[in-house]
């Protein structure tokens, strides 16, 4: 296989890891263009942050974190320190009719654009569990598999910050330390730390300008069944939950989204066509991110399986070497 290939190949499943990773950390659900007219279904209201009492408990500032994700409006530049580098980024955040808009643009190496749209998104499909979808939801969820504590004082991108150490219950994911503006719980800085206790990312924001609390409202999406799928995971992390995603028009790779409320598992399946070139079976390393790739004969044809996320090797080849299928589900269309 052209090596090539793979790497074009694996950077484009990345991508959308990228795009879907944070989207699903915070609850966030990537929807299409803007609604005309009047906002319409379920929504919150931002202007009720102000009036909330300041958080008390770690639990309360990490939820707290969430709702002022989804709240806020502002320009900003940041840095992200990965094993693949240094990176300079500017961001731009706006809510227009209540939908939610964000721009990632590298400032430095290849160029490249990241925008998404999305609305509050549901921790559940509805037809598999408790289709919530508010942060106070998430922040619950989360309480279960990590330990979270509040941590000493500081300053970054010269505003006040706690930080909140949230430590993984087991050896299944990696953790988290946030630090948080005082006055709005925003995250100024994100390490991501692996299970042997390196910090293998940091996110930090640099300048933050035109920092306002929305003066409207942000939508909820919608609550949305579980389509019939020919394929599930047999197994996965506890605490990991199917995350509603929408499939990419005239893509020939069924994607699915599982999410513990901060660690993100994506998975790729798709058919092995002839005269195709085909990703190499084996652990690939994605910047931060790790993909297993296997290949597998269903019903008397070869699918191509993509396990990706920042999760611990094993985890992503468990997940990966376990998927069930339904009877003849590969020579279905």
């Amino acid at each position: 296989m052209a090596g090539s290939y793979a790497a074009r190949r694996l950077a484009a499943l990345g991508s959308t890891v990228m795009l879907t990773c944070l989207a699903s950390t915070l609850a966030f659900s990537q929807v299409g263009q803007a609604p005309d007219g009047p906002v319409q279904g379920d929504h919150f209201d931002c202007r009720q942050l102000a009036k909330w009492e300041p958080p008390v408990t770690p639990r309360d500032w990490f939820e707290r974190s969430l709702w002022a994700g989804h709240c806020h409006v502002f320009q900003a530049l940041a840095v992200r320190i990965g094993l693949d580098g240094v990176r300079t980024l500017a961001l731009s955040r706006d809510i227009e009719a209540g939908v939610e808009q964000d721009t990632a643009r590298f400032l430095d190496g290849p160029a490249m654009t990241f925008e998404r749209q999305g609305r509050i998104g549901r921790l559940h499909w509805s037809n598999q569990g408790e289709a919530v979808a508010s942060p106070a939801g998430v922040a619950r969820h989360v309480d279960k598999y990590y330990r979270l504590a509040t941590g000493g004082d500081d300053r970054i991108a010269n505003r006040s910050a706690v930080r909140l150490d949230i430590q993984p219950l087991d050896g299944m994911r990696f953790g988290h330390r946030l630090w948080l503006d005082t006055q709005t719980a925003l995250v100024l800085k994100h390490e991501l730390i692996d299970e042997r206790g390196r910090v293998v990312e940091t996110f930090q924001l640099t300048e933050l300008e035109a920092l306002r609390l929305h003066d409207g409202v942000v939508l909820l999406d919608t609550a949305r069944e579980l389509p019939e799928q020919p394929w599930w995971p047999d197994w996965l992390p506890s605490g990991f939950i199917g995350q509603p995603v929408d499939e990419s028009p005239g893509r020939n790779s069924a994607h699915r989204i599982y999410s513990d409320g901060l660690s993100t598992l994506s998975l790729f399946v798709e058919p092995i066509e002839d005269g195709r070139e085909r990703l190499i079976p084996g652990l690939h390393r994605l910047g931060i991110s790790l993909a297993v790739v296997r290949h597998e004969m269903v019903a008397g044809r070869p699918m191509q399986i993509v396990a990706m996320g920042e999760l611990p090797p094993r985890i992503l080849i468990q997940v990966a070497e376990n998927l069930r299928w339904q009877e003849h589900a590969a020579t279905e269309d």
